[in-house]
């Protein structure tokens, strides 16, 4: 399996090559450089591994939520690439991802990861990690104020992302007992990305690159394509 990995939905800037089993990660915490610093990344990446875009199998992508700017890099650059190399696209749901390094990182196996939405809100969901090493969603990503998320029944909940450094008393609090662990400043990682990327392509997830577009769960954002950067 080759695949390459974008994620610029937060703070973090990075991007991943999956080779034969293997990631290879570049990942720098830049924010609002996500544009200068991808497209560098990727070419570093094929480089030193010496394959052309055309000899990927797929691309994959943190598809949201997250930074509407940023989301939209990430689409632009997984569409560009797709394009020009006539490449199947992965969407990954950057909650996954940010779930999926938690575990990765600490071993917690019951994960809601939280972003802050604005205006009161957060975008979260809740991981469980399978038999196969990833992290699942329970039910589909959502965005609702703090004090409306809810849990299915059992503890060892481990939160985890920016939703917890800007709401941490509230989500603590409806969640109560179940809550073992909060880690507010881990940000998403294109390695994770290309771990759920791989996944979601084996399970025919891939969709043509017209059709990777962001996931925005806030009903009042206008639901345009990104513009893709094609090269050539």
């Amino acid at each position: 399996m080759k695949l390459l990995a974008i994620e610029t939905a937060a703070e973090a800037c990075s991007a991943a090559l999956l080779l034969d089993g293997e990631v290879t990660l570049r990942y720098q915490v830049q924010p609002r450089k996500h544009s200068e610093l991808i497209m560098p990344m990727l070419d570093d990446l094929l480089q030193e591994s010496g394959l052309k875009p055309t000899q990927l199998d797929a691309i994959a992508f943190g598809c949201g939520p997250g930074s509407f700017t940023g989301v939209r890099i990430a689409a632009g650059v997984a569409q560009g690439v797709a394009f020009a190399a006539d490449l199947p696209v992965v969407r990954v749901s950057t909650l996954a991802s940010l779930a999926q390094g938690h575990f990765r990182q600490s071993g917690c196996r019951r994960v809601l990861p939280a972003f802050d939405a604005r205006m009161q809100e957060v975008y979260w969901g809740c991981y469980e990690l399978q038999e196969s090493g990833l992290m699942q969603a329970l039910f589909p990503d959502e965005i609702t104020s703090a004090d409306k998320v809810t849990l299915p029944q059992g503890g060892n909940w481990h939160g985890v992302g920016g939703g917890w450094l800007s709401y941490g008393e509230t989500l603590a609090t409806v969640i109560g007992s179940g809550l073992k662990s909060v880690t507010p400043d881990l940000f998403c990682s294109a390695h994770d990305i290309a771990l759920l990327g791989a996944s979601g392509f084996e399970q025919g997830e891939a969709v043509s690159a017209d059709q990777a577009l962001p996931q925005y769960l806030r009903d009042d954002v206008a639901k345009k394509p990104a513009n893709p950067i094609r090269f050539g």
